[in-house]
């Protein structure tokens, strides 16, 4: 071998020893990162999008690489929103009007509000104060057809209206039904409706007071009324509260605002409430109460409650209550006065209304009455409001 070529073999194996040192010295510096195990909320968001995709055909189906772009928490309440929704509806009134001129009458638009699908049979629940003085009612459901509804019943009372549409099955979905008896302060909360006409809004909170009290549109207060911060605005009246299962948990009725708009004080009607009252709407078309079949006369300085009408057939009455009656100079004689009902100390009508709703027609009470100065026990049956 010639002197070039060794010379040549030498330059070649030199090359090669440096490259080999120069891609050890890589790997050294610059070691490959191994491929990293899926962490917790990676797989908690691939499990989220199984179940979700799975579980519902109105949840809006998704790649992974997609529902990697949200968060847990963000799928669950677009998961929440797709499958309530559809049960939301929006309601607008119209009102006769009179022209001052031509005395001609018209329809004119009256005000908007929410409302939600009860049941199977076009049952749509809402406020009172939203469909309360109009001369009809258009329910818009969520797949955008409008119907024409009838007025079932209303509970001044309570805030809440029955309205019934004739709509296909396959457009009506009824909303979950929960309870609103293990609310918590501090857990999530969903509102759904038509704010300032603009359908199908979500709006999201926290429960933030329980037990509340509001004035209804029969000026007699609702007791244990939810508190929110979750947005409430003007035309979500009637709507869905929803808990973190998508379950209805409340009517959303009023807001506290200084300014008319959401101040983040809102006000709904527990659906336990809502339970209780719905099918005397339905049957009845209004609620079936207890009754004692008397009218009261608050006599000054909580002196009690004189019995000032009686029903001839009432409850009172046949248990031998006596009423104000007048003596024969014309003058009024005072009859029976109560003070309480099975113990429970009442001052007012708006306190014998509220105690008469812990009882049902047919159960018996014990009225505490003053008669001839002396305070004694009278027992009574309850009537009903209904028959």
């Amino acid at each position: 071998m010639t002197r070039q070529n060794i010379q040549n073999v030498k330059n070649f194996l030199l090359s090669f020893v440096i490259v080999l040192a120069a891609f050890a010295a890589g790997r050294y510096v610059f070691p490959t990162a191994p491929a990293a195990p899926p962490t917790e909320q990676t797989v908690a968001t691939t499990e989220t999008l199984s179940v979700n995709r799975g579980s519902s055909p109105e949840f809006t189906a998704m790649t992974p690489e997609e529902a990697l772009t949200y968060t847990p928490s963000e799928l669950h309440t677009i998961k929440l929103f797709e499958e309530a929704s559809p049960s939301v509806c929006y309601i607008t009134t119209k009102a006769q009007r009179r022209s001052f001129w031509t005395r001609d009458v018209t329809e004119v638009e009256a005000g908007s509000g929410s409302g939600f699908v009860w049941d199977n049979s076009g049952h749509i629940i809402t406020n009172y104060h939203v469909i309360k003085g109009a001369s009809k009612a258009i329910v818009t459901l969520a797949g955008g057809e409008s119907y024409e509804a009838t007025l079932v019943g209303v509970a001044k009372e309570k805030d809440l209206a029955v309205l019934k549409v004739d709509a296909p099955a396959r457009e009506l979905q009824p909303i979950p039904v929960g309870t609103s008896e293990g609310v918590r302060v501090g857990q999530s909360v969903y509102a759904i409706g038509n704010p300032f006409g603009l359908d199908q809004t979500l709006t999201t909170g926290i429960v933030s007071a329980l037990d509340r009290e509001i004035n209804s549109q029969a000026n007699v207060p609702i007791a244990g009324v939810i508190q929110s911060d979750a947005a409430i605005n003007p035309g979500n009246s009637g709507g869905p509260l929803l808990d973190s299962k998508g379950l209805l948990i409340g009517v959303n009725t009023a807001i506290y605002s200084p300014s008319g708009a959401s101040a983040g004080i809102g006000f709904s009607i527990p659906v336990d409430v809502v339970r209780s009252v719905i099918p005397d709407l339905i049957r009845y078309g209004e609620i079936r109460r207890a009754t004692l079949g008397a009218e009261f006369y608050m006599l000054n300085r909580g002196a009690g409650l004189a019995f000032y009408k009686l029903s001839p057939s009432g409850p009172a009455a046949i248990s031998g209550i006596r009423g104000i009656s007048r003596d024969d100079r014309g003058n009024l004689v005072l009859g029976d006065v109560l003070l309480g009902i099975n113990g429970k100390p009442v001052r007012t009508n708006t306190e014998v209304f509220l105690e008469m709703e812990k009882y049902n027609p047919g159960e018996s009470v014990r009225l505490n009455v003053i008669r001839d100065e002396r305070e004694v026990e009278i027992k009574v049956m309850l009537g009903s409001t209904v028959e």
